[in-house]
């Protein structure tokens, strides 16, 4: 965790005291303050960071608005930290760009633990090539789209997609388990690295962002699809009517 570079954006300096204690305390070493947004959104074009804790409440404009600014600079995951608890909030901050979720008050602990997750997924290492991939490189093909493991990059019909961190994990995820069914907590626990804790919104949120990249009609999916009552599967090429 030395090399990792943090970002913590919030404008109560006790709090970003507490967590800059802890996250030394857990090996982080590079880690920086931002106390409002234009803070924030500065700091960001003058560096590049490997994760970033975003308050939604800030003094200027809030973290839900500069999310998909800061997604502009960067594919780093973003934690949105906040007092809003609601179903709405949350999902409001995965549309948004954000890749987890944690409610104040909250142990500082956790925190470290989700962001380890973070860093940890949005860092893959090289597996062997599955059923679907290629010997030499694991391209993972599925006809209408190819996802490329060490290059970390979506290709729909032949064009890159943008494709933020978690996203792209999910997916290549499903992509190394063809046509097996998977719960949401199961889902969650794969990719984000932890016990999800009864938070389904954070898997329907991306599952919905992978669908609105590799469908051609995301309301009626051909590839990522639902089995009701089970969960969700990636149907490989054969297999398509």
């Amino acid at each position: 965790m030395e090399e990792t570079a943090v970002l913590l954006v919030d404008d109560e300096p006790a709090l970003l005291g507490m967590l800059d204690m802890v996250l030394k305390k857990e090996g982080f070493r590079h880690i920086d303050h931002a106390g409002s947004a234009a803070a924030a959104l500065a700091r960001c074009k003058q560096k590049r960071y490997d994760i970033i804790l975003l308050d939604v409440m800030l003094p200027d404009k809030s973290g839900f608005e500069i999310c998909p600014f800061i997604r502009e600079t960067t594919d780093a995951p973003i934690l949105f930290v906040t007092a809003k608890g609601s179903d709405l909030d949350k999902l409001t901050g995965f549309a948004m760009g954000g890749d987890d979720y944690i409610t104040k008050p909250f142990n500082p602990l956790e925190v470290v633990a989700r962001m380890k997750a973070q860093l940890r997924r949005s860092k893959p290492q090289a597996e062997e090539p599955g059923k679907y991939a290629r010997a030499s490189a694991p391209v993972y093909d599925y006809g209408r789209f190819q996802v490329d493991e060490l290059a970390g990059e979506l290709r729909v019909e032949g064009k890159p997609v943008a494709c933020p961190a978690q996203v792209f994990q999910l997916l290549l995820f499903l992509c190394k388990h063809p046509n097996r069914i998977f719960t949401k907590d199961q889902l969650y626990e794969a990719v984000w690295g932890i016990d999800s804790m009864g938070d389904d919104h954070t898997v329907i949120v991306h599952i919905r962002r992978i669908r609105e990249r590799i469908e051609r009609d995301p309301g009626q999916p051909d590839y990522l699809v639902t089995v009701r009552g089970l969960g969700y599967k990636l149907v490989p090429p054969k297999e398509l009517p």
